[in-house]
């Protein structure tokens, strides 16, 4: 959680051009659609609303859907960061929210078990579709053609994020370009009694997107190439790739309990001044400098050499899988929730940039962009998004993914190698290639 992306534009931060109502009209109500007594139209949504990243843009979308649609009440399922394993559950069961935000990962599954609306046809889709961002098509439309969610978000991709403060107080100079530079700092920083890098890697996730990130100094298309017909087993970018994150694990990088680390226990490490190093999403950003200041900044994916640093450090360790706002088909109100999801997209991207500074957003917004933008977000903008070369793309096979997931989790344990991580990945190339 692909097509080749556009590069990114620095005039994305100005953009101009209307938004829309992405939510309204269009579609043709059902009227036998669920209503209380009042006329009030009732729907359950699962949403991520776990830190100010997820929660502030969700809570100005409701607020500004009671203006659009007062008719309309909200009740929010707070989503749990469980690799959408409780959305599953829902689906299992037959109880599924009437709007809920997932991954591409999750969509294919829910999708195959007829619980996501395939959304092509609505008026609604096409209006969303025509008020998107220059290059970020591939969020909205999958690979298989179909629209199931609306995205807030563009582009999104993994940053290594590190606490200045002790890199200098243990003196490692930055920023780090090479894998041996990653695995001697993290000597370091064991030796000085700090934890190297915290990573949330009981998300199988993130595990993968570190995994990525080394992929692609080598191989720019990341996961996305072992979809091509006749790869029958891992190429050597992908080999290097899984030696190199055995290398860092070896070497002390994170911690021994990482695979049951959860996201608030491996930010607050790094929060605390307790681990030098932190990876996520670039939506970390507004976390790490609101409890860190100007002690925090991100650095570039390491390489094997610095050659390799340099000419590679503009590929994009993220790719426009499609995501967002989806809708189930068992919905009473499935006509409104279509609107409502393409609203709550709309609206929360609309926050994002206007609150947050964020370029990375999919429906465009007419408003100006927040003065105060972090200034690691100015980088982004700045420095990495105009000089962006390439994005990692979709790998779409579900099977091949999994198995990728499974064992970048198991690198980071003591008793699996590469070679093992190899093994598994080839037995599963050779039945699905």
């Amino acid at each position: 959680m692909k097509k080749t992306y556009k590069r990114w534009s620095a005039a994305l931060l100005v953009l101009t051009m209307s938004v829309g109502l992405a939510a309204c009209g269009g579609d043709n109500s059902n009227s036998s659609e669920a209503k209380a007594g009042d006329g009030t139209i009732k729907l359950k949504v699962y949403a991520q609303h776990f830190d100010d990243d997820t929660a502030k843009p969700f809570d100005y979308a409701v607020e500004e859907l009671k203006k659009e649609m007062p008719n309309v009440e909200i009740e929010l399922d707070s989503a749990v960061q469980d690799g959408y394993q409780k959305l599953k559950t829902y689906a299992a069961t037959g109880n599924m929210p009437d709007i809920y935000f997932t991954d591409w990962p999750t969509l294919q599954t829910l999708a195959k078990s007829k619980n996501v609306e395939v959304l092509d046809n609505y008026d609604t889709t096409a209006r969303f579709k025509e008020n998107l961002n220059p290059g970020v098509e591939s969020r909205l439309v999958a690979p298989d053609n179909h629209v199931y969610a609306y995205p807030d978000t563009g582009i999104e991709f993994q940053l290594l994020y590190y606490n200045k403060s002790i890199f200098e107080k243990v003196g490692i100079k930055t920023p780090i370009k090479t894998i041996e530079q990653m695995a001697e700092a993290s000597k370091k920083l064991e030796a000085a009694g700090y934890v190297p890098m915290s990573i949330f890697a009981k998300e199988k996730w993130i595990t993968t997107a570190f995994y990525n990130g080394l992929v692609t100094r080598e191989q720019p298309q990341g996961f996305g190439a072992l979809d091509q017909e006749g790869v029958k087993a891992l190429p050597e970018a992908y080999v290097t790739a899984a030696q190199q994150m055995k290398q860092l694990q070896e070497a002390g990088l994170f911690d021994a309990n990482a695979t049951n680390t959860n996201y608030d226990q491996a930010s607050s490490l790094f929060y605390q001044g307790k681990a030098a190093m932190f990876v996520n999403g670039q939506w970390e950003i507004y976390s790490s400098q609101e409890k860190l200041g100007d002690q925090v900044d991100w650095m570039y994916w390491p390489a094997k050499d610095e050659e390799t640093y340099e000419k590679s450090k503009y590929f994009i360790d993220g790719a426009g899988a499609p995501q967002g706002y989806a809708v189930s088909p068992s919905s009473k109100s499935k006509e409104t929730a279509v609107k409502v999801a393409a609203f709550l997209a709309t609206k929360s991207a609309e926050y994002r940039y206007t609150q947050l500074g964020s370029p990375i957003i999919s429906p465009k917004v007419d408003k100006q962009i927040a003065s105060n933008v972090p200034a690691m977000m100015q980088r982004v903008a700045k420095e990495l998004l105009p000089n962006a070369q390439k994005y990692a793309q979709l790998l779409s096979n579900t099977k091949i993914q999994n198995v990728i997931n499974d064992n970048t989790q198991n690198l980071l344990v003591n008793d699996f190698s590469a070679e093992d991580f190899v093994n598994n990945l080839n037995s599963t190339l050779e039945k699905e290639n």
